[in-house]
């Protein structure tokens, strides 16, 4: 039988989205992109807060920093994707019988919806207090600060670079104040040449810093990852 070279019966599974009125191009290519996401197909097929999730889990298959027991704080947590993997695999829930029950902390500016297995609390954790409210929710010290946050785009690349490395470098101060010995601090970063100074502070304060772009990271997006890991305290 002779074999069909023409490509009927072959579905193009791409969605195309058309261009609607009131809809500027640009916005009609994002959700494109959406659409076509297998990671965001993928956080809705198993339930997940968006495709942010599979960068931190990503990160962890790497370097194996959410291990069960751990105590975990989670930085402009909102929507919870980083806090549902988190919780998982802390064994935040206890469901790995044998082995130690974490905790996850997630705060953020707004609320949150519930996540079970996580403790959610709205704070500003640049508030002079906020350090020691999460040592007294956590019960003591803290093994991972996480961050995802990205302060508001205002459209013009630079400014956006220095903003968000302010708002990393905040983090890191907090994690400082939080952090047990051994611990590990990890955040999202933008490349654009500013990183130097928090590239400088985190090496003095961590005996490993590593700078990377998980494959769930859009090749496109200018962001990558900062793993810092054994806080000396």
């Amino acid at each position: 039988m002779a074999k069909n070279t023409s490509g009927r019966g072959q579905r193009d599974l791409r969605v195309k989205v058309k261009t609607a009125r009131g809809r500027k191009l640009s916005s009609t290519r994002w959700l494109e992109r959406q659409l076509n996401d297998p990671y965001v197909k993928r956080a809705q097929a198993e339930g997940m807060r968006g495709r942010a999730a599979y960068k931190i889990l990503e990160l962890d298959d790497k370097f194996r920093f959410l291990v069960p027991g751990a105590r975990v704080v989670d930085l402009g947590c909102a929507p919870g994707g980083w806090c549902q993997v988190a919780v998982k695999r802390v064994n935040a829930l206890g469901e790995k019988s044998g082995k130690a029950v974490g905790t996850v902390l997630g705060i953020d500016l707004q609320e949150v919806k519930p996540i079970a297995g996580a403790e959610l609390h709205v704070l500003d954790f640049l508030e002079d207090d906020a350090d020691e409210k999460v040592k007294t929710w956590l019960g003591g010290q803290a093994d991972v600060v996480m961050s995802d946050m990205a302060a508001a785009s205002s459209g013009h690349k630079q400014t956006d670079h220095l903003r968000i490395m302010a708002l990393c470098e905040a983090a890191a101060y907090f994690a400082f104040d939080v952090l047990d010995e051994g611990g590990t601090f990890v955040a999202k970063v933008l490349a654009g040449g500013a990183e130097g100074e928090l590239q400088k502070l985190l090496k003095q304060k961590f005996t490993k810093v590593a700078n990377v772009k998980p494959p769930a990271s859009r090749s496109d997006s200018s962001e990558k990852f900062v793993v810092a890991t054994g806080f000396r305290g």
